[in-house]
């Protein structure tokens, strides 16, 4: 007998110092998935602008200010640029697979360099293996980590140089966190790639939207998320398509 539906309790965290912006709190409010209707629920959350971290959904609930928005590209209607175009040929021996969520040595390493590379201060920084485990294993809801390799050597698997936490969902694919090779000068743009064979692979399978988390107005760290257009953002109004006076984008900005 299937269990019955219960709806949700949410919990707020305490307030503390915002990652994006400089003297402002953040605060989220979140909720446990579990139990048999985990991914509907986490379905239903992520079309109002949650976002899954192992067994918890959470949004931000910042009282005095609202500059993280969700946003998500059109997978259906996305036309690749010119440079865009180029970079997929470019990347085009790499050997994708979508693999079962199960965390590898392999995987950690790469993760442990992507961190102290480009985000030696970030709130992951202190991840150990057993944390990145528990990220990636500890989901109650469809999932792959998608693993990105150079060609096979004499038969054998090549070196992983990148990888994403995805979620299957019933409109798109989430992107939860992704990471790669810091190292620009081995295959410049390849976070960029990582986002492009995410949109291939939800047309492949008939899904309208790809998921990419938060973008905040004027920040350069997020700047890249509106490269991929048409792009969606949440506000008040619900889903909107953003515009490029919205999101000047500077052809500078690399992923």
């Amino acid at each position: 007998m299937t269990a019955p539906f219960r709806f949700p309790r949410f919990f707020v965290t305490s307030p503390s110092p915002c990652p994006y912006l400089p003297d402002r709190q953040e605060r989220k409010v979140f909720t446990e998935l579990s139990g048999p209707y985990a991914g509907e629920m986490n379905d239903a959350l992520g079309r109002i602008g949650f976002r899954r971290s192992q067994s918890v959904a959470y949004r931000p609930s910042c009282p005095s200010c609202n500059a993280c928005q969700s946003v998500r590209v059109v997978a259906s209607g996305f036309t690749p640029g010119a440079t865009q175009r180029k970079l997929v040929r470019r990347m085009a021996d790499l050997e994708v697979h979508a693999c079962r969520p199960w965390a590898t040595d392999e995987q950690y390493q790469l993760l442990r360099h992507y961190l102290d590379t480009r985000h030696p201060g970030g709130g992951m920084a202190g991840m150990d293996e057993q944390d990145y485990a528990d990220m990636v294993e500890h989901s109650p809801v469809r999932s792959y980590i998608v693993e990105y390799r150079e060609p096979r050597v004499d038969g054998r698997p090549g070196r992983l140089i990148g990888a994403c936490i995805t979620d299957q969902q019933s409109d798109g694919l989430s992107m939860i966190y992704s990471f790669y090779d810091p190292d620009e000068s081995a295959r410049p743009g390849l976070g960029t790639f990582i986002i492009l064979d995410h949109i291939a692979r939800a047309r492949t399978i008939g899904l309208p939207y790809v998921y990419l988390g938060y973008w905040v107005r004027g920040s350069a760290r997020m700047a890249y998320k509106a490269r991929f257009k048409p792009v969606e953002v949440l506000n008040a109004n619900g889903w909107q398509l953003l515009s490029d006076e919205a999101a000047p984008v500077t052809a500078s900005a690399t992923v």
